[in-house]
């Protein structure tokens, strides 16, 4: 009934394609399997369009290897970017069918100065980190290195590639690549990811050059001299990263007794959604069913308020599978009927699997 509901909005449909699959793997392999397929043929129209996967089905595990290589085949050097964790999902699954398909891939784009640096990464682990392969690709991914103003978000994977594999090769070659990645970011505007890859760069040529070979490296680039001075004289490097919601059950379980609705209600949806369900649970399992209906109904509400508001980098699903599932573990037919209340058809298809999973998991219905 879930997969059935319409999902216009094909991330939506993969999302709910990849929690129906997951619920029912264990249960029919041959259901999954269709689920899989649907989910992987979106996935790979995503990823021609320039689209990067809200999920990756390819990451499961669950391909025939058969499926892993048509689907690295259809993957073009030009969208290996929006690609990238499904490769490594390929590659990772089914390493003799994808690596060398993979590989190519990779040094085409390099060639056009795409970089997909986390893919490039599990490529060099599987080729060998001392590989020809690897070692050229190392010093051309850091001559090939794309538009720093568009590419900036990716400052930090392009650091840990260097310091990964910096170790790895020629000592001549690090220093190159150092240089030429602090003259890349350079160009960045100054944020607190900037510096941090500054530090993660300089951390590493001090170790693999020796303090004195760092130093006659700088001096003799005026600019990864400038950008790392100008980085050490300003601030410690303070990185926003989107903040960690989570609620406890435990401290749920010891204010129950005491009405937390107002409290909630101060909240933003995503953490209410989750606070809510947290207290629905402490009450429903200590037997005060009333509490546990005040408690759902401001969590599936605030849910609402989330997928309504819903961005590209935040995980709503997650959301409406911690509370469907909190609210099934009290009363699964309950939790089921209000999964199927929620706004949005591919928001209930998400919570009504989230249900199914609890009853999958106790094998019986509450």
């Amino acid at each position: 009934m879930a997969v059935a509901l319409p999902q216009p909005d094909t991330q939506d449909r993969l999302r709910v394609l990849a929690a129906a699959a997951n619920v029912v793997s264990p249960i029919d392999q041959k259901i999954a399997k269709t689920l899989w397929r649907e989910g992987v043929r979106i996935e790979s129209e995503l990823i021609q369009s320039g689209r990067t996967p809200a999920v990756s089905l390819m990451s499961t595990g669950q391909a025939d290897c058969a499926s892993a290589q048509s689907f690295v085949e259809n993957v073009s050097e030009n969208t290996v970017v929006p690609a990238e964790q499904s490769l490594i999902g390929a590659l990772t699954s089914c390493k003799a069918q994808t690596l060398d398909l993979i590989s190519r891939k990779l040094d085409t784009a390099l060639k056009k100065r795409i970089v997909a640096p986390r893919a490039l990464m599990a490529t060099m682990e599987a080729e060998g980190t001392k590989s020809q392969w690897s070692q050229q690709h190392f010093e051309e991914m850091f001559k090939s290195l794309p538009d720093a103003q568009e590419n900036a978000a990716e400052a930090e994977n392009y650091a840990a590639m260097y310091a990964r594999m910096a170790g790895e090769v020629e000592v001549g070659m690090a220093k190159k690549a150092g240089l030429q990645l602090l003259d890349w970011l350079a160009k960045l505007d100054d944020s607190g990811l900037r510096t941090l890859a500054i530090d993660i760069t300089t951390g590493t040529m001090k170790q693999t050059l020796g303090e004195q070979g760092f130093r006659d490296a700088l001096s003799s680039d005026v600019v990864a001299g400038s950008t790392v001075q100008n980085a050490q004289n300003g601030a410690p490097p303070k990185v926003e990263r989107p903040p960690l919601e989570s609620a406890s059950v435990l401290e749920a379980m010891k204010n129950n007794g005491a009405d937390q609705t107002d409290r909630l209600r101060e909240m933003p949806a995503s953490q209410r959604a989750r606070e809510a369900a947290a207290h629905g649970f402490a009450a429903g399992t200590s037997g005060d069913k009333q509490q546990a209906s005040k408690y759902f109904d401001m969590a599936f509400a605030a849910v609402d308020e989330v997928w309504e508001q819903r961005r590209p980098e935040q995980d709503t699903a997650a959301i409406v599978e911690e509370v469907s599932e909190a609210a099934a573990e009290v009363d699964s037919v309950n939790a089921l009927v209000r999964a199927q209340k929620l706004r949005d058809p591919s928001a209930q298809a998400i919570g009504m699997l989230a249900v199914a999973r609890v009853v999958a998991g106790t094998g019986i219905a509450r």
